[in-house]
């Protein structure tokens, strides 16, 4: 019988989030995420009942570069997604996998209890991790 490790999403998030207000622009967040080495940002709430969103490079390629829109002119609320999938840091990898999959997602949010942003986990990050803890054959 095979004993399949427990590995979970905090296990294999990425802890550094980088965050920009939703009025911020385009060109500002382009500049954050060359200064951060990222390819995503976590828009913040703008109040405690609100939902965060994220910004990621296809967003900006696709609704700004690709419509050639003008990055100084666009606010990140503007091509941001929003809500934002977020997945608990306790979660099995194996479930995480599968909502990213279900909804075509390439990266969850991941909140603590409290609803604070604690990192960003991919699919990437998820698949290469499982797949090093598989049994050999």
């Amino acid at each position: 019988m095979t004993e399949h490790t427990h590995v979970t999403v905090g296990d294999v998030m990425t802890r550094s989030v980088r965050t920009i207000g939703g009025m911020a622009t385009v060109h500002e967040a382009i500049e954050m995420m060359r200064g951060a080495g990222v390819s995503s940002l976590v828009v913040e709430r703008r109040d405690k009942h609100d939902e965060f969103g994220l910004l990621v490079v296809s967003d900006v390629a696709g609704q700004v570069i690709g419509k050639d829109r003008a990055p100084e002119r666009v606010n990140v609320y503007e091509v941001m997604s929003k809500p934002v999938l977020t997945l608990p840091a306790d979660m099995n990898i194996r479930y995480a996998v599968r909502l990213l999959v279900k909804f075509g997602l390439s990266r969850a949010l991941v909140t603590n209890e409290d609803r604070t942003p604690a990192g960003i986990v991919t699919l990437r990050d998820m698949v290469l991790r499982h797949a090093g803890d598989e049994p050999a054959a």
